[in-house]
């Protein structure tokens, strides 16, 4: 397989340009691309093209946490995700994107830095195995999760369930603590749009701050037109623009499936941020 000019890895707790996470999904429901990657040389060249496109991150995910999914087998998960990452690892950083601790030990023994946790629940096997950690706030599951958005303040209860995490994740030993405030994983259109709205908030908790928000379908809720809600492979330019509002506010990674556009925007981000402090 031809690997092409891959970037060196950039220290995520040093870089000051936003980095970019792009989404591999080694599954055949995925909401957006579900099947596109699921063959093994596909997902592979998919990896390492984000990876010369200037990803800073691939996220390898073999289990859909769209509302809805089907819950994959353990064994299942891990014969999907094992083999991708131990070819990508070599040449751009991976986290696998799980919630079940052999899937990610395997991930991390196949050379993943990094353990993308939808459930918040995976900071001690973080610790034990001396790689990052992402906490995400969500609610249930992907068979219940759309029920459950019921909030007095969503803002202010993901603050403190991120807060608390990734405070108890630090205390544990986790060197690199990330946090997530989970767009759309048990939210409402608008309960997405208050979170987003506090991206400087979310950012000030202390730890860095990743927002993903590619091709999600709120954004086609707000982007419908007489009636008519955009697939999600139509809805990358509302998503360009989200991530780069979160960027712009402090976000410190961004999760999506377009690279080349995100990498753009992160580098305009930069550049316009770092003019504005010589003023």
């Amino acid at each position: 397989m031809e690997l092409g000019a891959i970037t060196e890895p950039v220290d995520p707790l040093a870089s000051e340009r936003p980095l970019i996470m792009g989404i591999l999904n080694v599954t055949p429901d995925s909401f957006s691309d579900g099947g596109r990657f699921f063959d093994f040389d596909k997902a592979c060249e998919h990896g390492l093209e984000m990876a010369r496109e200037g990803a800073d991150v691939v996220d390898v995910g073999g289990e859909s946490s769209r509302p809805g999914a089907d819950p994959v087998p353990e064994a299942e998960e891990i014969r999907r995700v094992i083999e991708v990452v131990s070819v990508l690892a070599p040449v751009v950083r991976v986290s696998v994107d799980t919630v079940k601790p052999a899937v990610a030990e395997a991930a991390v023994g196949a050379g993943a830095t990094l353990i993308n946790d939808v459930s918040a629940t995976l900071a001690q096997l973080s610790a034990d195995l001396g790689v990052g950690w992402v906490a995400m706030h969500s609610r249930g599951n992907p068979a219940n999760m759309s029920s459950l958005v019921d909030y007095s303040d969503v803002v202010g209860e993901v603050m403190e369930f991120l807060a608390s995490q990734a405070t108890a994740a630090k205390d544990l030993g986790v060197a690199e603590v990330w946090v997530d405030p989970g767009i759309g994983f048990a939210k409402t259109a608008e309960q997405n749009l208050a979170l987003l709205a506090a991206t400087r908030r979310l950012s000030g908790l202390g730890f860095p701050l990743l927002v993903g928000t590619s091709r999600k379908s709120f954004l086609g809720q707000l982007t419908s037109w007489q009636g008519e809600i955009p697939p999600p492979q139509d809805r990358f330019e509302a998503s360009l623009a989200t991530a780069t509002w979160a960027m712009l506010e402090g976000a410190r990674m961004v999760r999506v499936h377009d690279v080349p556009a995100a990498v753009d925007a992160a580098s305009v981000v930069h550049a316009t941020r770092d003019a504005s402090h010589r003023l």
